[in-house]
């Protein structure tokens, strides 16, 4: 199913139509402030395995990432943030960043990789966090399988080649080719260990 959702002013009722698929299990793609991803709800394991399967990737091995709606959201699903590292994380999201933070127990472990962390994002756009308000709950965030190109930027393309394999397409415009850049905070100085859309310069 291809749904289409203005990107300044997302329909209710099409975010509604999103929001019960998820809650279901379904497997979406719907675009992000960087780049159109793969999606599901967090909680939903089979869902999370279906990504992974589309992925081709081993979801123990997986460094996973989800999207969360503001930092009191994103701070139920990592350990204790300090105040250095609040104003950090504040100063750049919502923003094209995923940051790498110890998930907190609340996390299912399908998402954890083997050092017990988890990416996490609050994308600056407004069709995602339509989808975060409603749900209550994080959505997977992980990129197409295989490399960047053109046709992943074009949400029709997006569905001819993905429609036996996805629930439903969210199309919200013409997407992006740079994905976020990502930031790992496990240690005792933040380090970019992906450059992506993202200047980070703090």
């Amino acid at each position: 199913m291809l749904i289409r959702i203005h990107p300044d002013n997302p329909q209710p009722r099409l975010i509604s139509q999103v929001v019960e698929g998820l809650q279901k299990g379904n497997v979406i793609i719907y675009p992000t402030d960087t780049i159109y991803g793969l999606g599901c709800d967090i909680f939903h394991p089979e869902a999370v395995e279906r990504i992974c399967r589309i992925k081709n990737i081993d979801p123990a091995k997986a460094q996973l990432s989800f999207i969360c709606s503001n930092l009191s959201h994103l701070s139920n699903y990592t350990k204790v943030i300090d105040r250095p590292l609040y104003r950090m994380l504040k100063h750049f999201l919502p923003g094209p960043f995923t940051f790498i933070l110890p998930a907190s127990r609340i996390v299912p472990k399908i998402l954890h990789n083997k050092k017990s962390t988890i990416g996490l994002r609050i994308p600056d756009n407004k069709i995602c966090l339509s989808f975060l308000s409603e749900l209550g709950n994080p959505i997977l965030s992980a990129s197409l399988p295989g490399e960047m190109v053109e046709e992943y930027t074009d949400p029709e393309l997006i569905y001819e080649k993905f429609e036996g394999q996805v629930d439903m397409v969210v199309d919200g415009g013409i997407g992006g080719v740079i994905p976020s850049t990502i930031v790992d905070c496990t240690g005792p100085e933040p380090v970019v260990i992906r450059e992506g859309l993202g200047k980070f310069e703090y």
